[in-house]
């Protein structure tokens, strides 16, 4: 896959055809549908709505999912203790290239007694404040979760798929047994792996990481796979097993049942952003991207077609008839009656991969009928 480079056209005037360059193809239709664009600082991204309104229908959709099997959203620090992140050394190891500091704050720019790391992920936080909370086997199992950014100093940047700052959920479990830890690592997945298909409509492949792939720290990580266009497949989301490794360089333990102190088992577990990548690059054509209907942030998009201002208010009384349907129904849908020509109106949400396009003219009026336009089939 190409690096991307930040210096580009303030404005994509023509997206490359999908056939010709797959790799600029994904980078100008995120740009163009305005799903996300590069921000001031080298490597970190802007979100825009049209793409943070895809990643909360997945975040809704999975905060759905873990509450229902008894998990509490938490939300811990964002630095990290120079020395809570040293304590787990094989951990630091594997993150150690891509942590980002901070050594200096105030406005004399006084140097930390101690240097503070932007998470790049929060084991590290949450092993040292979570075991207050952790006294006896009644209080076990502790199924938490965040929503929340992360900073990773990258080097690559590619919008959604790598950058160096990020948006995630990341759940921390920990339990009496390792059993019931390995139990929830593949609940997790299982969880993920309906969030791929069930809602983003993406074929997925799932199973374990060689030792050389596994999370630093872990004893083995499930992983989610998701087939992509361009025939690669792509990590959309990790499931870990960490026995008790953390447990033990935090000294994370409990009572159990014989009274005796005991070590949790823990997991951790993590989707992001990247799956809005991981949607543009499984569904899209040389028009634009396609938004499977449960993540899109426009489901129907009306289209009035009209030559005059009589023409105009016969189109409009029709839609009014009908467009609280839409509503009632719980249909998210829009009516665009931009000063814009038909055509380039029907380009413009072909890009943006609306599911459903409904074109009402003055003859559809008068007929009370529609041309329905599906995007995925047109």
């Amino acid at each position: 896959m190409k690096q991307e480079t930040e210096e580009q056209q303030d404005f994509v005037k023509e997206v490359t055809k999908m056939s010709v360059d797959f790799d600029r193809w994904y980078t100008d239709v995120i740009r163009k549908a305005e799903l996300a664009d590069w921000s001031g600082v080298r490597g970190m991204m802007v979100v825009r709505p049209y793409g943070w309104a895809m990643w909360e229908a997945i975040t809704r959709a999975f905060d759905d999912m873990i509450k229902e099997s008894g998990h509490e959203n938490w939300a811990f620090p964002l630095l990290i203790p120079r020395e809570y992140l040293m304590k787990e050394a094989e951990h630091i190891e594997g993150f150690a290239p891509e942590v980002a500091w901070v050594t200096r704050a105030g406005g004399n720019m006084e140097e930390l007694e101690e240097p503070l790391a932007v998470r790049p992920t929060s084991e590290t936080i949450i092993g040292p404040l979570i075991k207050r909370y952790i006294q006896s086997h009644r209080d076990l199992p502790k199924l938490t979760n965040q929503w929340n950014s992360v900073v990773r100093w990258e080097m690559r940047s590619r919008l959604f798929l790598r950058s160096r700052e990020f948006w995630w959920q990341e759940g921390h479990t920990f339990h009496a047994s390792a059993r019931e830890a390995m139990d929830e690592v593949a609940l997790i997945l299982g969880y993920y792996r309906s969030i791929a298909e069930d809602w983003l409509a993406i074929p997925v492949l799932t199973g374990k990481k060689s030792p050389a792939e596994t999370f630093p720290g872990a004893v083995y990580t499930l992983t989610l796979e998701g087939l992509m266009r361009d025939s690669l497949a792509l990590q959309t989301g990790t499931s870990h097993y960490f026995g008790q490794n953390f447990a033990r360089a935090y000294d994370i333990s409990f009572s159990n049942r014989e009274n005796e102190r005991e070590l949790c088992y823990s997991t951790s577990w993590g989707i992001s952003t990247r799956l809005v990548g991981a949607l543009v690059m499984a569904h899209g054509d040389d028009s634009g991207i396609i938004v499977p209907p449960k993540v899109a942030p426009i489901q129907v998009i009306v289209v009035p077609i009209f030559r005059d201002d009589e023409g105009r208010a016969k189109v409009e009384r029709f839609i009014e008839s009908w467009a609280p349907e839409l509503k009632a129904a719980g249909i998210r849908h829009r009516v665009d009656w931009r000063d814009e020509r038909p055509g380039d109106k029907y380009a413009h949400w072909e890009l943006k991969g609306v599911p459903l396009r409904l074109n009402v003219g003055g003859r559809d009026a008068d007929a009370g009928q529609v041309e329905m336009v599906d995007r995925l089939t047109r």
